[in-house]
């Protein structure tokens, strides 16, 4: 439901509403009505009647008043005594009205508006009621028989005297014989009051302070007491306005119609809403409450409430006049604006007559800069909370509100001081957002406002500066230096080396070594694109080979001045505590609590910080590098920068942690018949946009898996010849120099080839020792037996048995009959085929042929030793151990 504007349903009177009113408008004078001078408003009856609610005490008074002057009955003298602008005057200006409407003669004797040393009071009275000075003339009181006499003449007559103490206290100072002019004042009003009592149709009304807080010195308290003695031996007081009439009063005064009706729908939506908030006050029903707001709309309770009872009880504060003059600033200043109702929140402290008035009752000039520093200025915390609390919120103001309220609180004659949470809330109640939002604020502010207090359950201003004053003054003395260690040493507590090799804000490019395969972190303290490329592209004075085991993390320098600020705060909470404990500064127990509190929440701060501000990650990449944003990082996350840098690139790909063997065979295979695998792990090292690998063992697990699997091979690299050693088995993968891993087809025929040539070697070995059996076995005359091989020691030559008798046909034939050659192989099987071609050249020469195989200056696991053996009986080979070890 949305709620209509309060002018739109209260009109105000013409001059409120076009801010044609003057302070003075509300400051009743009625020796200037006596003079037909000053406002219309008091001087004109029938405005006079429009603009004034009829109290009970105003009703009763003027039936008296009636009764007296008419009829010649009731009571003969009346005091008016409220508080400072409680009404007085305008009851005796009322009376003034009424007194000409029924043809009374009346006296008008105004102690502020005659000067003691020209007029005297009797004198006056004979001046008002016939034209002349004669019959009371002298500056001795004229005595009961010539009063009685001037006022029977010109009976009904109706004296009003207001301000008498004032009049008094000037008259001490005219001397009259041993008397002064106060002395005979003081007999001039016992004798009046005589009089007035036994005169038909005489009337005297007279007024006086009710509290000392308005005299004047000593002096005036003693005629104040000796008043109070003459008059109350006939008196009758009347209070014009009780408390309850007060919002009549007020709304008589400010609006000239109200619509009920659609008040009374503002009111019930409101109160709707703050029943369902919680924010009925203490003591009330929604009913009650609903009832009170009724009877005071436009205005929410709490307005009139506090400037009555609390603005009011203030020395220079005069109560109803007061109130209405503020209260015709705030409905003027809100003309045109979306306000469904005025709340303390709605108090534009911005409006100069507004607040030169609220600062000149509090008496006090420097509460000018409190409400520039805190709540008017641009950068104040009040505004700065404004947006603290939300963008959707933002435009609702709700920091300067709060403050504002807090503000309009804060002031009182008595003890109590301040506005609880809750009084906030309900002084800043919208039907349009929730009340958390206020309680969220109240807290911001709390925090940033620099003469805010808070004691006793109570928010309140003073002149006296908050802990956040005293922080601001320290924060102002924090160096570059101080932040710099604190950032620092913020980062190492975030760097702890658990997924890189971290270097710290290095300053130079040989900072950052260039012969660890691992990842390292370089952490900058500036987003220096020059200083990332030198360090990238140069290793002291040479060109870096690892270029891809680097990541660079920068700030994000929109962050820095945030952070720098937070920072300053949280070392100037830091030295508070500190001057805390040395006994420099002394705090209240509850203070020395939200310093406590304070420093906690900015450590808390600027490690949340921290992470906001090195949030940019550098990659090395073709031709530079590119960027990624870690971006802010979640409240309540308690993740290290380092934690979250590695989680982001594994996040986004750029760093592996496992590759898949499909990768590799259709990454890097394709098209090739094998690749190094050393080659392979050094571009990852090597090329900038490879992905950076968690370490090693990634590539090897891969390979291994890879071959394991039967997706590729795996063998040796021996000048140009490739061997393909394993397929469908899972290999030792060490990434060495003569390492590859082959294509899964080219492997295969590898393998076939290999097989083939190992067949053939078996076969043309079976065929030379048939032979040898068949000769050997005819030269006897014996049938041939089966050829065994004799005993071999260590480091002998094992010769075929055929191999004498080739010795001795190569002599006879004057050849070379034996040859006895050692035959050295570097790592691998390379040149098999030759090695094959060259046997069977030897194989038809020679009838006996053995091979010695006899590896040196290296060494391999018994795991590949037992593969060896596995390959020679896969080719059938037998094979005798001379040797391991």
């Amino acid at each position: 439901m949305e709620l209509k504007p309060f002018y739109q349903i209260a009109i105000p009177h013409e001059d409120i509403k076009e801010g044609k009113f003057t302070l003075d408008t509300f400051a009743a004078d009625l020796w200037s009505v006596y003079q037909n001078k000053g406002p219309e408003d008091y001087r004109n009856p029938q405005l006079f009647w429009e603009r004034t609610y009829l109290t009970k005490g105003l009703s009763d008074l003027i039936e008296i008043a009636r009764k007296r002057l008419i009829e010649g009955t009731g009571d003969a003298v009346i005091q008016l005594q409220t508080p400072f602008g409680g009404g007085k005057t305008h009851s005796l200006i009322a009376l003034y009205h009424k007194a000409h409407e029924w043809g009374a003669n009346v006296v008008v004797l105004d102690g502020t508006a005659f000067d003691a040393k020209e007029v005297i009071l009797w004198e006056e009275l004979e001046r008002q009621l016939t034209g002349k000075v004669s019959l009371l003339r002298g500056e001795v009181s004229p005595g009961k028989m010539k009063l009685s006499e001037l006022l029977e003449e010109k009976a009904p007559v109706l004296i009003l005297i207001d301000e008498l103490l004032e009049y008094m206290v000037k008259a001490a100072g005219v001397v009259v014989g041993e008397t002064t002019l106060a002395d005979q004042t003081l007999a001039f009003i016992h004798e009046l009051t005589e009089v007035a009592k036994s005169t038909d149709r005489v009337l005297l009304v007279m007024t006086l302070p009710s509290s000392i807080l308005e005299h004047y010195s000593e002096k005036a308290e003693e005629y104040f007491q000796k008043l109070q003695k003459i008059v109350g031996r006939s008196q009758k007081v009347f209070t014009p306005v009780q408390d309850e009439e007060v919002h009549d009063v007020i709304r008589t005064r400010l609006f000239k119609r109200i619509n009920e009706a659609e008040a009374e729908a503002v009111v019930k939506a409101v109160v709707d809403y703050l029943d369902n908030e919680g924010l009925i006050p203490e003591g009330l029903t929604a009913y009650q409450y609903r009832q009170r707001f009724l009877r005071s709309y436009p205005f929410q309770p709490e307005v009139i409430d506090v400037l009555y009872h609390r603005w009011g009880s203030l020395p220079k504060f005069q109560r109803t006049r007061g109130v209405l003059r503020l209260l015709s600033i705030v409905v003027h200043s809100l003309m045109g604006r979306d306000v469904p109702f005025i709340r303390l929140s709605d108090f534009d402290l911005s409006v100069k007559t507004l607040r030169d008035e609220l600062i000149d009752i509090i008496g006090e000039s420097r509460y000018y800069s409190v409400l520039d520093a805190d709540i008017l200025s641009p950068n104040s915390g009040a505004k700065k909370v404004d947006k603290m609390v939300g963008e959707s919120y933002e435009h609702y103001r709700i920091g300067t509100r709060a403050a504002t309220t807090i503000f309009m609180y804060s002031f009182s004659g008595g003890e109590v001081k301040g506005a609880t949470t809750k009084e906030i809330k309900l002084s800043c109640a919208d039907t349009r957002y929730s009340s958390s939002i206020v309680g969220d604020a109240i807290l911001y502010l709390k925090d940033n406002l620099l003469y805010l207090h808070y004691r006793d359950g109570r928010y309140y201003f003073s002149l006296e500066p908050s802990l956040n004053k005293l922080v601001v003054d320290e924060m102002n003395n924090v160096s570059d230096e101080q932040i710099g260690e604190v950032e620092y040493e913020l980062l190492k507590g975030q760097l702890k080396g658990k997924h890189f090799k971290v270097y710290l804000w290095p300053t130079k490019p040989s900072d950052v070594p260039d012969n660890d395969p691992n990842l390292k972190l370089v952490v900058l303290r500036e987003h220096d694109k020059e200083k990332v490329l030198q360090i990238l592209q140069s290793y002291g004075g040479t060109e870096r080979v690892y270029k891809n085991t680097l990541i660079f993390l920068v700030p994000r320098e929109t962050e820095r001045a945030s952070f720098n600020r937070l920072v300053r705060r949280y070392l100037a909470w830091k030295t508070i505590e500190e001057r805390t404990k040395r006994g420099s500064l002394e705090l209240t127990s509850e203070q020395k609590e939200d310093v406590k509190e304070n420093l906690k929440r900015a450590r808390e701060d600027i490690v949340q910080k921290i992470a906001e501000l090195y949030r940019v990650i550098l990659l090395p990449a073709r031709g530079g590098y590119e960027e990624l944003d870690l971006g802010m990082k979640p409240v309540g996350v308690k993740k290290t920068i380092e934690e979250l840098v590695y989680e982001k690139l594994k996040d986004e790909g750029k760093l592996v942690e496992k590759i898949a063997p499909i990768v590799i065979e259709m990454k890097y295979l394709d098209g090739k018949e094998y690749v190094s695998t050393k080659a392979l792990y050094e571009s990852f090292l090597r090329t900038p946009g490879m992905p950076l690998l968690k370490g090693k063992s990634v590539l090897v697990e891969a390979i291994k898996e890879g071959v394991g699997e039967g997706r590729f091979g795996w063998g040796y690299l021996s000048g140009e010849e490739v061997t393909c050693e394993y397929l469908g088995k899972k290999p030792t993968v060490t990434l060495e120099d003569n390492e590859v891993i082959v294509r899964k087809d080219y492997c295969e025929e590898l393998k076939a080839r290999a097989k083939s040539e190992a067949e053939a070697i078996a076969e043309a070995g079976s065929s030379a020792v048939a032979q040898q059996e068949a000769i050997a076995g005819s030269e006897a005359g014996a049938t041939p037996r089966e050829w065994k091989p004799p005993e071999v020691k260590r480091g002998q030559t094992v010769l075929l048995p055929a191999q004498e008798k080739a010795e001795e046909k190569a002599e006879a034939q004057g050849g070379i009959g034996e040859v006895h050659l050692r035959l050295a192989f570097g790592p691998g099987t390379g040149g098999l085929a030759d090695l094959v071609r060259a046997l069977k050249l030897l194989k038809t020469k020679f009838e006996r042929v053995t091979i010695e195989i006899k590896a040196e200056e290296g060494s391999m696991t018994d795991m590949e030793y037992e593969n060896l053996l596995e390959t020679f009986k896969q080719l059938q080979i037998e094979v005798e151990e001379l040797r391991k070890g």
